[in-house]
């Protein structure tokens, strides 16, 4: 049975997942068929890309997703778009919308632990500062 699943990449302490079909018994890393859309939840809003026309073709020949990749295809809109294809629109168009809605969210790269970074001087620095004041 084929699933669609996140695959882990990226170094340690900073994953971010390939969405790809692969076979239920393979591993998560393992051998795949497809990659399919990407996922990074270290980036506020998460960013979610997702080959729309790829998606529907597996879903539609009976690819289970995953719970994670279900929650991320009903985000963006994937599964509604699913069940309006199965009632007869065309795919055309469905992946037309889908496109448009990808290009309306906001593209950014910055990740979440970089706005926690200080701004300006280091803590040696500030140190100082706060040592030769205080004589």
């Amino acid at each position: 049975m084929l699933r669609i699943r996140l695959r882990r990449e990226g170094a340690k302490s900073q994953p971010f997942y390939r969405i790809v079909v692969a076979e239920q018994e393979h591993p998560r890393d393992g051998r795949f068929l497809e990659v399919v859309g990407e996922y990074n939840p270290r980036t506020h809003p998460s960013h979610i890309k997702v080959n729309e026309a790829r998606a529907l073709h597996h879903l539609k020949n009976g690819a289970q997703p995953s719970e994670p990749v279900e929650r991320i295809l009903k985000t963006n809109g994937t599964l509604d778009r699913l069940a309006r294809w199965k009632k007869g629109e065309a795919l055309e168009t469905l992946v037309a919308e889908a496109e448009a809605a990808a290009a309306a969210r906001p593209v950014i790269h910055k990740t979440r632990g970089e706005d926690n970074a200080p701004k300006g001087k280091s803590k040696k620095a500030r140190a100082k500062e706060a040592a030769a004041t205080s004589s």
